[in-house]
């Protein structure tokens, strides 16, 4: 049996001697220099704990019983040391004789001790990363800090045949832990190759500008996809979580004069977008204008001739009236254009029979009808004013 000097024993306590409770080869009990075992010493106190077990002056039974009783204690101690505990984000891996038994599940297990099994205790629940086109010295878990960059991972060939420069994260966890630890040899750098090697394939199928803008989400899905199926061929038992792009740039070489391109580009679309706003804008207000003018010209073309067909019948009524009855018709006549007339105007009507107060009849407002007394002064006012009545007939009218 192996005895792991200095070690805790198989209870967890410490044993600062050695493997029989001795002081250590350096203490003053000792007679060796400090650093070198005293194994001479712990031979004697063995043979000293073998003679107290086997006493040597009595019959043979007693010293077969203690030595039965030494192969007791030893084997329980033996036995004893095959119980270990799996912390909560370990699982326990048994290994007989050194090849895949079982998996044990967190909190205190046992297997057989040594030689005969071992355990191997794995964190499955901790999530890992492998930085690829960059080394970074601390990882964050929420995003990888960028830092030295690696050309000759990150420098990437499109669809389009132009040269991209990408940086991504690879997350991952432990799956199957048998398969994890017999399967490859060197999982993390399995999982490094091939994540690459399905970033070179995709970014090879991708033109250049959807891999800068809208197609970032589509290249981490399928990435992560693609190295998941890789590693489901190998049997690594490790899961893919997510693949995150860090940084999708042109070369730094060309990157000044790309990115002279694509504000190009986008000032040309803006221009673009903003002319269709203009056009959809001006277009439907042009027509919708032009309809009502359409409209107000149509309308006016047929009050128009609606009012030269009203004068034409009126003319012809007037004209069947003066046949019928010539002075009556020129009398309602001259009286319709002197209602007409006089409409318009404001009027006085002075009683020259009246002296002094001149009375006053309202025929502008017919709410404030009456007669009020007005001032000699304004009624001369008014005398001399030009008459609100015709002094003279005109030509032809009736007396």
């Amino acid at each position: 049996m192996a005895l792991n000097n200095g070690g805790p024993s198989p209870w967890g306590n410490p044993r600062p001697g050695g493997p029989w409770g001795s002081p250590p080869p350096n203490s003053p009990g000792g007679g060796r220099g400090p650093g070198s075992p005293d194994f001479d010493e712990w031979i004697r106190q063995a043979q000293a704990m073998v003679r107290r077990l086997i006493p040597t002056g009595g019959g043979g039974g007693t010293g077969g019983k203690g030595l039965a009783v030494l192969v007791l204690i030893l084997v329980a101690i033996w036995a004893a040391s095959g119980f270990y505990r799996v912390q909560p984000d370990e699982e326990g891996v048994v290994l007989r004789f050194g090849a895949f038994n079982r998996t044990a599940p967190p909190g205190l297990n046992y297997h057989i001790p040594w030689p005969v099994e071992s355990v191997e205790t794995p964190r499955v629940t901790t999530e890992n990363l492998v930085f690829i086109g960059f080394r970074s010295g601390e990882a964050s878990p929420v995003r990888a800090p960028i830092g030295r960059d690696v050309i000759e991972e990150s420098l990437m060939l499109t669809g389009d045949e132009n040269i991209i420069d990408i940086d991504f994260v690879v997350r991952w966890r432990i799956r199957d832990a048998g398969d994890f630890l017999f399967n490859t040899r060197n999982p993390e750098n399995t999982i490094k190759s091939a994540a690459e090697s399905m970033m070179r394939e995709v970014i090879g199928r991708t033109p250049i500008q959807p891999a800068l803008t809208e197609a970032r989400g589509q290249i981490e899905d399928q990435v992560r996809a693609g190295t998941q199926a890789i590693m489901d061929q190998y049997q690594a038992g490790v899961a893919i979580t997510q693949v995150q792009l860090q940084k999708v740039d042109p070369p730094a070489a060309v990157i000044e004069a790309f990115r002279d391109v694509q504000r190009a580009a986008a000032d040309r679309e803006r221009q673009r977008n903003e002319a269709e706003a203009y056009r959809n804008d001006i277009i439907p207000r042009a027509r919708g204008e032009a309809e009502r003018m359409i409209q107000e010209a149509q309308g006016y073309r047929d009050s128009q001739e609606a009012r030269a067909r009203g004068e034409a019948q009126r003319f012809t009524s007037v004209l069947s009236s003066y046949s019928a009855a010539p002075e009556i018709t020129r009398r309602r006549i001259y009286i319709e254009t002197m209602e007409d007339i006089l409409r318009r105007n404001p009027k006085i009507v002075v009683d020259d029979r009246l002296q002094g107060l001149v009375p006053l009849l309202n025929l502008t407002d017919p709410a404030r009808a009456g007669a009020r007394a007005v001032p000699p002064a304004a009624a001369a006012a008014g005398a001399n004013a030009a008459p609100a009545y015709p002094t003279a007939r005109p030509q032809g009218a009736p007396r």
